[in-house]
């Protein structure tokens, strides 16, 4: 069984905060983790999607005003948002009494409902953690465990399914769910036969600089509604805009953001792709083994990283920018799925703009070695465990 870091970040969080919200897709273990924790101590879970655990919140003060020494457990927020507003009330009378931590553990599925009602209603009353799908430094060590999580993602059920094929079904049907309940649900009257059309777009482009009305015209709709379908998925926290780095330079630069879809499993569902040889011959390999590397290394790196890409109209270029803060500056990472790699032009002039602290190319090999001019080469797990040790 893989032991989740996030485990104690939860922990901690709870040990600061009356609540903490867990937010990540659908089955990437938020549940799994919630009874974890929940079973160390007096508590109760509620399932918002049951309609017998939202009828005893009919009356949520007293329901969960009986609850006051134990951890309360609310999943699927997203279904009674009008909740906040009862828990900013118990929250101060529990500090009031003395209650002052370990509330309220809350799991939501999407971002924007969370934050858009918690951020108002709970300020300083709430701590977030994000929750992916498995990354590579909880994945394991042993020499096939790389490859496997890039071909069938991190989402826990496909990592750890029997086969590969398997592993295709699942991710295959935990799409289907998608676009059959949650695009309708968080979307409003979205058609959820376009969304899918256009995440398999996004698959196809992915890592592309996002042409809107490309896009638009592929599909037969107006770009507002694109960039609106766009914004569902990134709210769904299944596609990743990482946004062009600015700077004063003087250079012109690259307004457009690049598209990820963040699991690299569920970039390969959508195209057909299977198994490892298929996905070795496959146009977007190279763009897959890009995103997949920029997830782990994110996923590592310390909270408040901001993350972007470089890109100049005369053809500077870095796949990964991270501004870290403080003594450690600013990191930029160049991604090769070549065992030996060999930078080209567009590195060294954005090199040359961005005037790094440290420049990185990861590869697919597993040595360490200097490149000269302050670049290293590095693998994935190398980088991802440096970026984890800043936290």
């Amino acid at each position: 069984m893989i032991t989740r870091h996030i485990t104690s970040t939860v922990q901690q969080a709870l040990n600061r905060q009356a609540a903490v919200a867990i937010i990540g897709p659908r089955q990437v273990g938020k549940t799994t983790l919630a009874y974890a924790l929940a079973d160390t101590c007096p508590s109760v879970y509620l399932d918002l999607e049951s309609a017998t655990d939202r009828n005893k919140l009919h009356d949520p003060e007293l329901f969960l005003g009986q609850q006051e020494n134990k951890l309360v457990v609310l999943d699927e927020i997203h279904r009674m948002p009008e909740l906040f507003q009862s828990l900013r009330g118990l929250i101060d009378k529990g500090r009031r009494n003395g209650k002052r931590t370990g509330r309220f553990l809350i799991l939501g599925s999407a971002s924007i409902d969370l934050l858009r009602q918690a951020s108002e209603t709970l300020a300083g009353r709430i701590e977030y953690v994000d929750m992916g799908p498995f990354d590579l430094l909880e994945a394991g060590e042993s020499d096939n465990i790389l490859n496997r999580l890039w071909l069938r993602g991190g989402f826990p059920d496909s990592f750890l399914a029997g086969d590969d094929a398997d592993s295709l079904s699942l991710r295959q049907s935990f799409i289907r769910t998608y676009l059959e309940r949650d695009v309708p649900q968080f979307g409003f009257r979205i058609a959820a036969e376009i969304v899918g059309r256009l995440w398999t777009m996004l698959a196809h482009q992915q890592g592309a600089l996002l042409n809107v009305s490309q896009l638009a015209a592929g599909l037969g709709v107006s770009s507002p509604s694109v960039n609106h379908y766009i914004s569902l998925l990134v709210d769904l926290l299944l596609v990743r805009r990482l946004q062009p780095y600015h700077t004063n330079i003087g250079k012109r630069l690259v307004k457009s953001p690049r598209t990820y879809i963040r699991d690299s499993g569920l970039v390969h569902a959508l195209l057909g792709i299977g198994d490892l040889n298929t996905l070795a011959g496959h146009p977007v390999v190279g763009l897959s083994w890009e995103g997949f590397v920029i997830e782990n290394l994110l996923a590592a790196a310390p909270q408040r990283t901001q993350a972007s890409f470089y890109r100049t109209a005369a053809g500077a270029e870095m796949d990964l920018v991270l501004e870290l803060g403080g003594q450690h500056g600013l990191w930029a990472v160049e991604i090769k799925r070549s065992l030996a790699p060999v930078p080209t032009k567009g590195f060294h002039h954005a090199r040359e703009d961005l005037q790094p602290s440290r420049t990185f190319i990861v590869y697919a090999g597993q040595d360490r070695y200097p490149l000269g001019n302050g670049v290293e080469i590095i693998s994935l797990r190398e980088l991802a465990e440096e970026l984890a040790s800043l936290q």
